[in-house]
């Protein structure tokens, strides 16, 4: 993923120190009830689109935009699907970041899924009996997106 100008100028002066920073991600379903996945440059694995908000971008705006820039296709935000905090990851070049991730089902209402920018080296559709490999955190998503359930957070414990 590349780094957005506006992280690039925290780094800057913050170095490579843990940075607590917002995400967006998306379930994008078509009509045939497939859901639309990438599969990322940066480790090769395949994964929902999602992607950093711009300062000031709403989070439903910013997570239909990165999927129209990663993948082509154009898609609406039907409701949030989840909130929930990542686990500190470094990337290769020493930073060090932890995510917020907020989690939306929408549809997609035109395009192509296409490999439409760098950070994707394949992109497509896939019926939810024949994923690829993914993380127990993106099949997570997938299943709260295909319930009725409230969005998901942590409850919070008392003591």
């Amino acid at each position: 993923m590349p780094i957005p100008d506006f992280i690039r100028d925290i780094r800057a002066t913050a170095g490579h120190q843990l940075l607590w920073l917002p995400g967006v991600s998306a379930v994008v379903f078509d009509d045939e009830g497939r859901v639309l996945l990438g599969q990322r440059a940066d480790n090769q694995r395949w994964a929902l689109i999602s992607g950093i908000p711009d300062p000031g971008e709403q989070p439903a705006a910013a997570v239909v935009r990165e999927v129209q820039e990663e993948t082509g296709v154009e898609c609406v935000v039907e409701r949030l699907v989840s909130v929930r905090s990542g686990k500190e990851v470094t990337f290769p070049n020493g930073d060090v970041c932890q995510f917020m991730d907020v989690c939306f089902r929408a549809r997609a209402v035109g395009g192509e899924a296409r490999v439409n920018d760098d950070e994707s080296l394949d992109v497509g559709w896939f019926a939810l009996d024949a994923l690829p490999t993914l993380t127990d955190y993106h099949h997570f998503r997938i299943k709260q997106a295909l319930t009725d359930e409230p969005t998901w957070f942590e409850p919070m414990s008392i003591g």
